[in-house]
């Protein structure tokens, strides 16, 4: 008997008789009547566009190199870059080793090469982190906060900014700054009189949704891409780290943030979207790298909201390590106490010191800081690390 099906292009009943017209895609199957509705799928059905499978960027296809096969698998590219990485991906390569060149794997150093060197002298040691992801829910505003007022537990004088519009990094410490990065970026304030203290050697540049206002500004300038680190230059000599709280998108306001950054700490949170949305990450940071030629790499990949009795959860931390190796990071554990803290303007550390997160995120400060690793902690199997408290 016939096994008759429908074209996923044109919807017209057929039965398949050569292999080009049935193909599997995306855990699903495609059916094609003709050659004319297979090459119409590969223009996104002629409907609208594809998604690229290295950076998950929309497009339409008008090139024959966007479309290739891998494994039996089609695979779209939105650019020549983006079907490298995808080539190389299907030949072994890690993303931890697409993500950070041989040239840029020390970067404080990388950025001293193009320094003075009276900078040099005074700015020798300091980092600016920028905590960033694409995708929004992966703990980015809780890591920063955490980080910032860990490193300035640990003796650091630390300089918070928030270059998101919500103001999330304000509310967390329960403060109302009145002048904030809007006043920096767009009226040329220094960072010593738009920060604010909220701890003992830790200071914050909080935002508003006035900062909104500041992309208008950003986008009628010249070399956008780096007036805020020509703003908080002075920052560098003022204090050890400054750490950059990003927004979940690829902003003007991001794109000064990471030009300002010489290290990116990546929050993924441990599910699906968010491990498919790290390429993205990666992807920006290389043009960064090669098209505003600032030498920034990630430094760290942090899995968040880790669950060990969720097998997404220990796949996923599965997954990054063995793509990002050393680069990621111990795993920071779920715990409601985190959610708490900010209800009451309390870090981590203040709110549920020695929690399973205060001690999770007291070991990303640590290596921040270089201190030594817990070599037992890093090589646990997902299920080891609940001995931890």
């Amino acid at each position: 008997m016939a096994s008759i099906t429908e074209c996923s292009v044109c919807g017209s009943p057929f039965e398949p008789q050569f292999r080009y017209q049935m193909e599997e895609i995306r855990g699903g199957f495609a059916f094609y009547c003709s050659q004319a509705c297979l090459e119409r799928s590969q223009e996104g059905g002629g409907e609208g566009s594809v998604i690229c499978d290295a950076c998950a960027k929309n497009f339409q296809v008008k090139l024959v190199s966007s479309v290739f096969y891998v494994g039996g698998q089609r695979r779209y590219a939105c650019s020549m870059e983006c079907r490298t990485q995808l080539a190389r991906e299907a030949s072994g390569v890690r993303l931890g080793e697409i993500a950070s060149p041989p040239e840029l794997a020390d970067p404080p150093e990388a950025v001293a090469r193009h320094e003075s060197p009276a900078r040099r002298s005074k700015a020798a040691g300091v980092r600016v982190i920028a905590v960033f992801n694409h995708k929004g829910g992966t703990g980015k505003t809780t890591t920063s906060v955490s980080l910032a007022a860990g490193l300035a537990k640990r003796g650091k004088r630390v300089l918070l900014v928030d270059t998101d519009a919500q103001g999330n990094v304000g509310v967390s410490f329960n403060v109302k700054a009145e002048r904030s990065l809007y006043h920096v970026v767009v009226m040329g304030l220094s960072a010593s009189d738009a920060s604010i203290k909220v701890r003992e050697n830790l200071d914050l540049i909080g935002s508003n949704e006035s900062l909104a206002a500041a992309e208008l500004y950003l986008a009628g300038r010249q070399n956008r891409d780096r007036v805020l680190s020509r703003r908080l230059e002075a920052a560098r000599e003022s204090y050890d780290i400054v750490v950059l709280d990003c927004s979940p998108s690829l902003s003007l306001m991001n794109q000064n943030a990471l030009v300002f950054a010489d290290s990116v700490l990546v929050p993924v949170a441990c599910d699906y979207l968010s491990l498919v949305g790290v390429r993205q990450v990666i992807r920006t940071v290389k043009n960064v790298n090669q098209l505003l030629h600032h030498p920034v790499q990630i430094w760290g990949v942090l899995p968040t909201f880790y669950d060990s009795r969720a097998r997404i959860c220990r796949e996923a931390l599965a997954t990054m390590r063995d793509h990002f190796g050393d680069r990621c990071l111990s795993p920071i554990r779920a715990a409601m106490k985190i959610k708490e803290a900010p209800s009451l303007g309390q870090t981590i550390f203040e709110y549920a010191a020695g929690s399973y997160a205060s001690d999770d995120y007291m070991r990303v400060v640590d290596r921040v800081i270089g201190q030594p690793r817990d070599p037992a902690y890093d090589r646990a199997t997902p299920t080891q690390l609940e001995v931890y408290a």
